[in-house]
């Protein structure tokens, strides 16, 4: 079945972010990636990295034209990002499909904002820890890789949307490695929708955040490094730390560390954790914050 990409509603997203924003060592301060239009006034879908903390946006369409734009809200949670154009689009803006109901092995299209389209297969439906505190309880996974991955919209067989472009990862398949996107699915915008519009981020406290990127070996959760700054590094948290407990519970691999590290209560919550370092066990508690307070707001337009 051939798949309508809806490639004049996709365009190209270029950011810049200050040189002393919180996350311009780890992102860079010009970001590019792509977005699709969803509503009639502009409103654009893309993946929140490529616009957290910028301070100019601009839109590229595919016949060109170059539309300024503002960072509107950024979930941290999802990991979409919204952003506004400033001037008509006339553009397009493409139905929400329904992710949930996506199969394994259904045909797809990842398309970006400069005109590539990658025909694709829903390879599997899981799970997903990231290494920088990030959860998604069922990620879209696809092959072939599209090699512009980020903000790209994913389209379904009836040009529907069904999730935004994050990461390119690697899947061993029968012995041998292919690479793969990691989408994140459509069905967590509608919820959150409305209060990103108007309060440009979600109505409920923020989870508790700790700074630390985290990489999960044989069911165990190691610290790779503590952001320069962050509650983990003040707590003494360090590179090379297996945490086995939060609070009395024992931890079982990355998403379950997250869960009980967010089950702990909102942003400010005190988390004990059990640590392993060179072999000695010892308790730290981390005095946890709100992951948003350390970054630039978007400018009122």
């Amino acid at each position: 079945m051939a798949i309508n990409p809806n490639p004049r509603s996709v365009v190209a997203v270029r950011a810049t972010v200050p040189d002393d924003a919180f996350t311009a060592g780890a992102l860079g301060t010009l970001r590019e990636g792509s977005g699709v239009v969803i509503r009639d006034d502009g409103l654009v879908l893309t993946i929140g990295y490529l616009i957290t903390e910028a301070e100019e946006v601009w839109l590229t369409a595919h016949d060109g034209r170059v539309i300024p734009a503002h960072a509107l809200a950024y979930d941290q949670e999802s990991g979409f990002g919204l952003v506004q154009a400033l001037a008509p689009t006339g553009l397009p803006a493409v139905p929400l499909g329904d992710a949930g109901k996506a199969r394994i092995g259904d045909a797809v299209v990842l398309a970006d904002g400069i005109g590539r389209a990658v025909e694709a297969k829903i390879v599997t439906k899981q799970e997903f820890a990231g290494y920088w505190e990030y959860l998604l309880d069922e990620a879209i996974f696809i092959a072939p890789a599209h090699p512009s991955w980020g903000g790209a919209p994913l389209f379904g067989a009836d040009g529907a949307l069904l999730g935004i472009g994050s990461l390119r990862l690697q899947m061993s398949r029968a012995g041998e490695v292919a690479d793969i996107n990691m989408v994140v699915p459509i069905d967590l915008l509608p919820p959150i929708l409305d209060d990103l519009l108007t309060r440009g981020q979600v109505a409920r406290p923020p989870r508790p955040w700790l700074g630390a990127l985290s990489a999960e070996s044989d069911g165990k959760v190691v610290v790779m490094s503590v952001t320069e700054g962050g509650p983990a590094a003040k707590a003494g948290l360090r590179q090379g730390d297996v945490i086995s407990e939060v609070r009395d519970g024992a931890v079982d691999g990355l998403a379950d560390f997250y869960r009980k590290l967010w089950d702990s209560g909102s942003a400010g919550a005190e988390i004990p954790m059990r640590v392993v370092r060179d072999g000695r066990e010892t308790w730290l508690r981390v005095k946890s914050a709100d992951r948003g307070s350390f970054l630039k707001k978007p400018q009122l337009q």
